[in-house]
């Protein structure tokens, strides 16, 4: 009996969402994905306290609040990621038909939402998307981790995502974009100190025994994968360092406080110039691909297609 009451309150909860204002729960997503009040003003062309005067009208109706109001902001509350989830399909469906917002195919495209690792976007993601920007695209990036980002993707928050791992399941279109290679790397004194790469290439890990590990975490996933691949063993040792930015793991070996394992990417210049040192250099690197994630129903917006297609082509240089 309570799993039939449970079926009817969400039943009714959907029936409800259903039959609300259209120009409402536009106004809500645009605050869930902008995460703030003024930018959501901004994007719909209204004023603030029109789009706050909606929000709080669309709360009265549900009975529920949606966003926690902040200083600098507004941060959906669960329910919030809920009914973003649902609405964003239909919403996005429509707007090609009616244009961003139901306003009509003079008004500007919407900015488009991008997510991934900070590294790879600091370093190659927007640089390259320069000239897209010169042609008057706006972009919304936001740095984080892969598994909060596609969640919040598929919630509606963002257009696409750059994941370390392509996501289950054929609700979201994931394409390779590129293959990272790490590499095991540490400054020329300590390279000097442990005998080279020649000595890693003959004792394997022992040839780093005193040697101060970077790493990105506590758990040392990238230090633990580069060693079950390349030296077909487990990682027994505890990092010196952990600090969770791998530009600050890269400044802390250029500073020669131990050694650590990167993505190349991230240190090809340094490798390139000598500041760092390749302590070893195997036939088979570990590799990992990432992959470019869009959103169903991102592409009511052209600039989504824009950004997609070049980061597609860009990173094949990267």
């Amino acid at each position: 009996m309570r799993h039939r009451e449970t079926n009817g309150r969400e039943g009714s909860e959907q029936a409800g969402a259903a039959a609300l204002d259209l120009n409402l729960l536009r106004t809500f997503l645009a605050v869930y994905r902008t995460g703030s009040f003024t930018a959501a003003a901004r994007l719909l062309g209204l004023s603030q306290p029109t789009v706050t005067t909606q929000v709080r009208t669309l709360e009265r109706q549900l009975g529920r609040e949606l966003f926690e109001r902040q200083a600098r902001g507004a941060s959906p509350v669960p329910y919030a990621d809920e009914l973003a989830s649902r609405v964003v399909g239909p919403l996005d469906s429509l707007a090609t038909v009616t244009g961003p917002g139901g306003a009509g195919e003079d008004r500007p495209p919407e900015p488009v939402h991008l997510a991934g690792p900070n590294e790879l976007l600091t370093r190659c993601v927007l640089p390259g998307l320069a000239p897209l920007v010169a042609q008057g695209v706006r972009l919304r990036v936001t740095p984080g981790l892969t598994e909060p980002l596609l969640d919040e993707l598929r919630a509606g928050r963002y257009d696409l995502v750059i994941a370390t791992w392509r996501p289950r399941g054929r609700a979201l279109a994931a394409t390779p974009l590129m293959d990272e290679e790490f590499v095991l790397v540490a400054s020329p004194a300590w390279a000097e100190r442990v005998g080279g790469p020649a000595r890693v290439a003959a004792d394997g890990p022992a040839a780093l025994h005193g040697v101060p590990l970077i790493a990105y975490a506590e758990d040392l996933p990238i230090v633990r994968r580069y060693w079950r691949h390349v030296f077909g063993r487990r990682l027994v040792r505890q990092a010196a360092v952990t600090v969770p930015d791998l530009h600050a793991v890269r400044a802390a070996v250029l500073g020669g406080t131990g050694f650590t394992v990167l993505p190349r990417y991230l240190c090809a210049a340094d490798l390139a110039s000598g500041a760092l040192v390749l302590l070893h250099d195997p036939d088979d690197p570990p590799i990992n691909t990432g992959f470019l994630v869009q959103r169903p129903g991102a592409s009511a917006n052209p600039h989504v297609d824009l950004v997609r297609d070049h980061l597609l082509r860009a990173a094949r240089d990267w």
